[in-house]
């Protein structure tokens, strides 16, 4: 599933403003007259569209300054509207990972990691069979993210390398207490598509969005 596939068919059935703020979460800053073509419609009905939002705290917007002339005017996701975008069981999870490392040690939180990655990567392995090239098992792999919660997608770069996208962590409360998580996460895309696979992006380090560069 590509980028812009994961977008239509997220955006069915969704308002405005929240088409609005799912192109923020999965492209990133905007201007209003780039969501007001992606949508069919005027820069200014946007405009309006992002005010709206700016006075309810999920959206703002920044001045960037390109070349000669006045700044241009981009809107981002705020905290609060990340926050649309929802951590799988944050509290409860934090909690018990909390409870786990206070109670029974640093080496049975980073056992139970282990548990959970050798069933994710079989889970994953299972869902590989018959996929030949690299492509699909990209596709597949990304499938999978998503209904999880990733809003996932892929694209193929110059150097014929690809890029895995994940624009949501629903985990990420539980990766920001147990970095072990997110370590975990790219030996298991690596096995899984039988590729190399470094981390470029990360949520955690302050980027948008979480990718990986793959290559055979």
């Amino acid at each position: 599933m590509s980028s812009k596939d994961l977008e239509n068919s997220e955006s069915v059935k969704q308002s405005v403003s929240e088409r609005l703020l799912m192109l923020l979460k999965t492209r990133g800053e905007l201007q209003a007259s780039d969501a007001g073509k992606i949508l069919g419609t005027t820069g200014e009905a946007m405009r309006q569209q992002f005010v709206k939002l700016a006075k309810e705290g999920l959206v703002e917007n920044k001045a960037i300054t390109q070349g000669v002339g006045r700044p241009a005017q981009y809107w981002v996701l705020t905290d609060a509207g990340h926050a649309r975008f929802p951590d799988t069981h944050a509290d409860l999870t934090v909690q018990l990972l909390r409870m786990i490392r206070s109670s029974l040690g640093e080496d049975a939180l980073n056992q139970l990691i282990s548990i959970r990655e050798a069933e994710t990567l079989k889970i994953y392995q299972q869902a590989m069979q018959g996929a030949d090239s690299l492509e699909e098992k990209l596709g597949r792999l990304a499938a999978i993210r998503t209904r999880e919660g990733y809003m996932a997608g892929w694209e193929k770069q110059q150097d014929d390398s690809y890029l895995l996208i994940e624009n949501h962590c629903p985990i990420c409360a539980a990766a920001t207490t147990c970095q072990g998580f997110c370590r975990a996460e790219r030996e298991v895309f690596s096995q899984t598509l039988d590729a190399n696979v470094e981390r470029t992006e990360h949520i955690l380090q302050g980027a948008r969005r979480c990718a990986y560069r793959i290559w055979l």
